[in-house]
């Protein structure tokens, strides 16, 4: 866990994927999102989501509920989804190489790092 802890902490932004189970997130990731909140990695970390299906909507509204609760860096704008459940990596490939599909990935990440970046710097103007 610490070594979990020190990655995210050493990290510029999160961008977060979860399947859904049960219509909710699963209790690993909810596991470790409580461990991160016990300190101070997340709270003002940038967070973003992805999902890599047609569904898990339940699921997504409850996660953007806990990333809202514990960063004040969750931008629940940026957002990117992509159905590609059940796919092999070679598919999810070739999908992804697909011009429309790969401009909206690019896009996001492009979105997710300019906000990053931003964040950062509004909080470390904040801090002097």
């Amino acid at each position: 866990m610490r070594l979990f802890k020190r990655a995210v902490s050493e990290s510029d932004g999160l961008i977060i994927s979860s399947p859904e189970y049960v219509r909710s997130i699963p209790g690993g990731l909810k596991n470790a999102i409580d461990w991160l909140v016990s300190g101070e990695q997340v709270i003002a970390k940038p967070i973003a989501l992805v999902h890599a299906s047609h569904r898990g909507d339940d699921m997504l509204k409850t996660l953007r509920t806990v990333l809202s609760t514990v960063s004040s860096g969750f931008n629940e704008s940026l957002f990117f989804r992509l159905a590609v459940m059940n796919e092999a990596p070679e598919q999810i490939l070739k999908i992804l190489e697909i011009p429309s599909n790969r401009q909206v990935a690019e896009r996001f990440l492009s979105d997710f790092a300019s906000f990053s970046q931003e964040w950062l710097a509004e909080g470390a103007n904040t801090k002097t």
